[in-house]
């Protein structure tokens, strides 16, 4: 029976939030130490669930958080130190932020097969099965970078439990550079993952990039337009405009999403501006704590 050999790494409450059974679901003993990237006094843990293993963290008590760093396919833990808003660190004293490295990101601890039919899908397996894990029914999320695609998906397979959501620099198409994202995976991120993983074929990973990037190949690649048009979850779009965070992205999000907000851009100077910046998605999240 799970009750036998399960092990609870981590036993903080979050308010609002209600137990969730895990089958087959084991969890192992708290690192001594925080990883790279995360606060001080952040604890860190395991969650496994068949073959997939995820390394987390958590810091704060409160509402729970979910934040993933960008990076790409190399969303890791250790990015927030020099992340444009180091969300452990800024939201800690607000709420229970959880981060965690996703899977087979470059640096990570986060492991598992390559899913070639269902990339974001399986992205946010990963994410839902450690709010199961942790107990955690309702929370927000944070996403920066590749964090925008999976904000859409998570709030596409748990529109109940995605309660409000941030999305900050989100990665989409970009239409006159279509395979940039597809190119970036095959040349940085799949060398260096071939590299711990000889016995995972490039005809798998190229499969696996297609099925990110080039099965729809339009907006922000984990969901359709027409998604974000029934999408109800209230969110907030902190744009940007580099070749990986179109512009017209983010302002496609905030378009089409009937209650999505979107913030000034450029946002991220001078310093005032980003602080004021960063206190509006504080002030945007409390603002949609459940009563």
């Amino acid at each position: 029976m799970i009750d036998s050999s399960r092990r609870t790494v981590l036993t903080t409450g979050a308010a609002a939030a209600a137990t969730a059974a895990t089958p087959q679901v084991f969890a192992q003993a708290p690192q001594t130490s925080a990883p790279q990237g995360a606060p001080a006094g952040a604890k860190t843990g395991y969650y496994e669930k068949g073959n997939v293993r995820i390394r987390y963290t958590e810091i704060g008590t409160g509402f729970p958080l979910l934040a993933t760093p960008g990076g790409g396919l190399n969303s890791r833990i250790a990015v927030w130190a020099n992340a444009v808003i180091n969300i452990p660190e800024e939201f800690k004293n607000d709420f229970r932020v959880i981060t965690m490295d996703q899977r087979n990101a470059t640096g990570g601890e986060s492991t598992g097969p390559v899913p070639v039919d269902d990339p974001w899908g399986a992205f946010a397996d990963d994410q839902l099965g450690l709010m199961d894990h942790l107990g955690i029914r309702q929370f927000f999320f944070f996403g920066n970078c590749i964090g925008g695609p999976f904000a859409m998906k998570l709030m596409e397979r748990a529109t109940q439990r995605v309660v409000a959501a941030l999305l900050s620099q989100p990665v989409g198409h970009r239409p006159e550079q279509p395979d940039y994202m597809f190119n970036s995976g095959r040349d940085v991120w799949a060398k260096e993952f071939r590299e711990r993983r000889r016995d995972v074929p490039m005809e798998t990973i190229e499969k696996y990039l297609h099925s990110l990037y080039r099965v729809r190949p339009d907006f922000v690649y984990s969901v359709s337009r027409d998604f974000a048009k029934s999408c109800q979850t209230p969110m907030l779009v902190l744009p940007d405009d580099v070749t990986a965070h179109p512009l017209q992205v983010s302002i496609d999000i905030a378009s089409l999403a009937p209650n999505a907000e979107i913030t000034v851009f450029p946002w991220k100077d001078p310093p005032e501006l980003k602080a004021r910046t960063i206190n509006r998605a504080r002030t945007f999240l409390k603002r949609h704590l459940p009563a």
